[in-house]
Parts: C-alpha cells; sequence; structure tokens
C-alpha cells in the first residue's frame, strides 16, 4: 500500500486550500500542504478500515501459495505495540518492505505479561478485554512507525526546497508518494473463545474493530483451556466449536470486513479427553464419529452402574470411560484420526486455515495429516506454530541420529541421549541438524501445506535473555561499559532507530505539529541543546 502518487498528494492539498478558501479569514493562519501532511500521517482512520486493508493483504498472500507454495508468510509474536512497531521498522530496513511478513498476537503473552492478576498461566483466565487492547496498541504503534517515517521524509523535503535542490527535492517526493505502511495483518488468538458463542462473538467484534483481519481460535473447553504444549487439554465436540467459528464469521460479516480470515485450531493431537459426549443426529454424522473416538467398554442393563452415561451403537450398549472429574476418555493413538477430522469438518463449517499443534517440529507427521485432508479438502492450508516449546536443538538432532540410524550408519560416537550437549555443535550430525532447522519453514511450506509459520513466544525470550546479559555486565565488573558496549555501540553501529529514542517516542512529530500550530512562536525541543543530536 502507498500513501498515494503526487497527483494525490497535490488533491489533498487542493482539497485544504479550498476548505481554506472557503472558510475565509478566521483559517488564514492553517496551511494546506500541512493538512495534506497530517492526512497522510493519518492514513487508517479507524481499526476497521485496518482490518479490510489487512484481509485483503492476506487473501491476496494465501491465493500466492496456492499458486506457488514457496510463497509463504511468516511472523513473531508480540506483547506490547513497541515490539510489533520494531519488528516492521527492521523488517523494511533489511528487506525494503514487508511483503509476506505478519504480527502474531499470542494468548499466551497476554496471559503472562499483559493481566491486572499478574503474570498467568494459558488458561484464559486474563482478562478478555486485554488481547483487543493489545491488538489496538500494536496499530497505534504501526501508524505512529508511518508518521515517524514520512515526517522525515517532510523535514527533509522542505530542507531540499530551501537549499533550491529540485533533484533531491524530488527524489523525496517519489519517498513519499510511493510510501509503504508499516501497517501489516495480524493472526490473533481468540483462544477458545472466552465462554460460550454470544461471548465468542462479543469478543471477535472488539477484536475486528480493533483492527483484526484474522482469528485463532481451537477446540478446546473454554473453562479448561491449556496451553497447547501441556497437559490435560480437552475438546469439544464439533457442533460446539463450529457455533462459534460461525459466531467469528458473523463478527466479521456484521462489521463488514467480508473477507475476513478464520485460523481453526485443532489440539485432538495431545488432548486425550473430552467434556461431553457429541450428540448423534442419525448414524455417520460428525456426532457419530466424534464418539467413535471414544474409550468404550460394552455393558448391558444388568452390569450398568447408578449414574452411568452409555452410548447404543449397532444394538449394542456402550459405556465410555469416565475419570473421577467427570471427563471421557479417548482411545489412545487416535491423536492423528481426530485431528483429520477436525480439520475437514473445521474448513466445510467456514474455517479459512487450519492450525494442528504437535508436540514436534516433524515436517513428515505434518505433511501426514495434511494429505489426509486434503484428499477431501484439497486447498486446505496450515499455520504452523514454530513454538519455544520445542527443543529444536535436540529434536533435530534425535531427527537425523534416527534417519542416520535407519541408512545403517556408524553413530557410535554420539549418543542420543546427550545429543543437547555443546560437544557435537560442529559434529557432522550437529551441522546436518541445524541445516534441517534452517531449511525447516521452507520445507515444510512445499510438503506439508503451511501457508503462516509463526513463532508464538520470541520476544519474551529475548527480553529474557538480553536483559540477563545487560545486569551481568551492568552490575558486574563491566559497570557502565557492560551497557555501552553490550547495548549502544551496537545500536549505533547497526542503525538501529531506537538509539534516538526521543525521536522514537514522537518528539519530532510533536515539533512538526507545534510549527504547523503556533508558527514562529512553536518551543520545538529539536534544538541545538537536543542531546539526541549525537546520534545525527
Amino acid at each position: 500500500m502507498t500513501t498515494g502518487n503526487l497527483s494525490a498528494y497535490k488533491t489533498d492539498i487542493q482539497a485544504a486550500a479550498a476548505l481554506k478558501e472557503a472558510a475565509g479569514q478566521p483559517w488564514e493562519a492553517i496551511d494546506a500542504e500541512s493538512v495534506a501532511r497530517m492526512r497522510a500521517q493519518n492514513k487508517f482512520k479507524t481499526g476497521l478500515d485496518i482490518a479490510k486493508y489487512t484481509a485483503k493483504i492476506m487473501r491476496e498472500d494465501m491465493a500466492a501459495y496456492d499458486a506457488d507454495n514457496s510463497q509463504y508468510t511468516q511472523s513473531l509474536g508480540c506483547w506490547h505495540g513497541f515490539i510489533g512497531q520494531q519488528k516492521m521498522i527492521s523488517i523494511k530496513k533489511h528487506f525494503g518492505n514487508t511483503k509476506g511478513k505478519y504480527l502474531y498476537l499470542s494468548g499466551w503473552m497476554v496471559a503472562a505479561l499483559r493481566s491486572d492478576f499478574g503474570p498467568l498461566p494459558d488458561q484464559s483466565m486474563h482478562e478478555k478485554t486485554a488481547v483487543a487492547n493489545l491488538i489496538e496498541e500494536l496499530y497505534t504503534f504501526l501508524r505512529q512507525a508511518d508518521a515517524r517515517e514520512l515526517g522525515g521524509y517532510f523535514r527533509e523535503l522542505d530542507a531540499a526546497r530551501k537549499a533550491g535542490d529540485q533533484i533531491k527535492a524530488q527524489e523525496i517526493q517519489n519517498k513519499i508518494d510511493n510510501h509503504e505502511t508499516h501497517i501489516v495483518p495480524i493472526i490473533a488468538d481468540i483462544d477458545a473463545g472466552f465462554g460460550n458463542e454470544e461471548a465468542t462473538y462479543l469478543l471477535a467484534k472488539k477484536m475486528i474493530e480493533a483492527g483484526a483481519c484474522c482469528i485463532q481460535i481451537e477446540n478446546q473447553v473454554a473453562d479448561e483451556k491449556q496451553c497447547g504444549h501441556q497437559d490435560g487439554k480437552v475438546t469439544v465436540p464439533h457442533s460446539d466449536f463450529h457455533a462459534k467459528i460461525r459466531a467469528v464469521r458473523y463478527a466479521f460479516l456484521e462489521l463488514g470486513v467480508d473477507d475476513g480470515i478464520i485460523v481453526a485450531r485443532t489440539d485432538s493431537l495431545g488432548a486425550g479427553l473430552t467434556k461431553q459426549i457429541a450428540v448423534v443426529n442419525e448414524p455417520g454424522d460428525s456426532g457419530d464419529i466424534y464418539n467413535s473416538f471414544l474409550d468404550v467398554e460394552e455393558v448391558s442393563p444388568e452390569t450398568m452402574n447408578q449414574g452411568d452415561v452409555v452410548i447404543k451403537k449397532d444394538g449394542k450398549l456402550l459405556r465410555p470411560k469416565r475419570l473421577p472429574s467427570g471427563l471421557f476418555q479417548f482411545r489412545k493413538d487416535t491423536g492423528e484420526d481426530r485431528c483429520v477430522f477436525d480439520c475437514i469438518e473445521s474448513l466445510k463449517a467456514g474455517a479459512d486455515l487450519l492450525w494442528i499443534e504437535t508436540e514436534k517440529p516433524h515436517v513428515g507427521q505434518i505433511g501426514g495429516m495434511v494429505d489426509r485432508i486434503r484428499a477431501v479438502m484439497p486447498n486446505a492450508k496450515l499455520v504452523y506454530n514454530n513454538s519455544p516449546s520445542f527443543n529444536w536443538t535436540l529434536n533435530f538432532r534425535q531427527q537425523v541420529f534416527d534417519a542416520w540410524t535407519e541408512e545403517g550408519r556408524d553413530l557410535s560416537a554420539y549418543d542420543r541421549a546427550s545429543l543437547m550437549s555443546a560437544d557435537y555443535d560442529t559434529t557432522e550430525l550437529g551441522v546436518e541438524a541445524d541445516r534441517r532447522i534452517q531449511n525447516f519453514q521452507a520445507d515444510a511450506a512445499k510438503h506439508a501445506g503451511i501457508f503462516h509459520h509463526l513463532i508464538t513466544l520470541p520476544t519474551y525470550h529475548t527480553a529474557a535473555l538480553s536483559t540477563d546479559n545487560l545486569a551481568k555486565e551492568y552490575f558486574g565488573d563491566a559497570g557502565m561499559l557492560g551497557y555501552v558496549e553490550g547495548v549502544q555501540r551496537k545500536e549505533i553501529r547497526q542503525g538501529i532507530a531506537c538509539v534516538r529514542h526521543q525521536n522514537m517516542s514522537g518528539s519530532d512529530i510533536g515539533d512538526d505539529h507545534k510549527e504547523y500550530f503556533s508558527g514562529d512562536n512553536a518551543l520545538k525541543a529539536a534544538g541545538e541543546d537536543n542531546t539526541m543530536n549525537q546520534f545525527a
């Protein structure tokens, strides 16, 4: 998306000039070009503007992936608007554009870092409104990144004009006319919907109004929800889950985001329990198939106990195994079959993308399930969690070890149980494992139907790691050098915009506005005594 071509910029100037002329003397101090600049810096007026714009981007990216599966997309998880802003500024700096690069809003990080209760586990105990608030915050920071970048161009344009350098002025004008926004799609986690389908609908509306074009929902029981990589997960029958998918779709349609995207996540691979037995309307329907995975035993009226729940199937009475908690148990080793069935049914119910939560990053495992899904739903595509909950190093070294064992290679130099050791970093096995990690996303996009790769919690971990390193140095023998050498010097040499933190916080934008509003009387911060000039 651009901020418009030259004629559009001139059109805004002319439109503001016409309004000024019509208003007469009271508007004498209003500058038409300043109005045009402020409009360019505030292209997205509402969250719905953002949702509609980013939904179109994501739909185009999905179509591009269908045509060429090397065109997968990526994102990193965010827990603060500043983190999201810095990601997109960095992406534009290093890659020149934001194509195929999104942000992910993790419910885990909202629970752990954004709740008034303090750090919470990923069990939907945090305030549901915190999710929508974070979406709004992320886009507030991204919009400011646009305003800051364009503000810099405007100041450069004024300087070039003042110097009479028309070539430089035209160069800067072209940057303004072809400016690419920092606004990108956010895939937003609504957990299991935070309640029944009405609660899901109400929260989805808040999230969409804040700017979300894509909402991810999972098939766990809302009040029993667990992190996808922990034990104790409990799924719901398809009829319950599909009602929530439809609730999200209705929210999109009500708000006019007709091409909003729904990601249906299944946790069935690691979920061995269900809270309820599905209703069966006719043999072979989704409820019947859901129940067919239950761990049951045949009973007769004589062997039944008071309070037993039984299913009648093929003339037999079957009693599902029930835990003291009242939950019902699935048969072991049915997880993949349930995942495949979940995904097919979710797509039939109106989901656009799938998410299969796995216990390890394994292209063969994921691809095997996707092949089965695509046999029924050929255009099935996945969003996949490249999770920090996986020990990537150990997993891939073990995968290489096992593959080489099958090939009959001599592995006597390696201990499979100790492959995490740094002793293996430069070995042939360690190097091959790293190569597979490096290629995992491309391989999974090609062979496992993964359209979008994300890391849910990267900045949670990077914040902890960088803080640990800074604290060790600053409070240790290095003292102030710990900060200067470990942070500021690297910021300067790597061109990190935040080294000029006053500019990043909006000080220069404020100066521009003061000049618009007060003219020569403006008291601006960016004078000679501003220490940020040391970083110019």
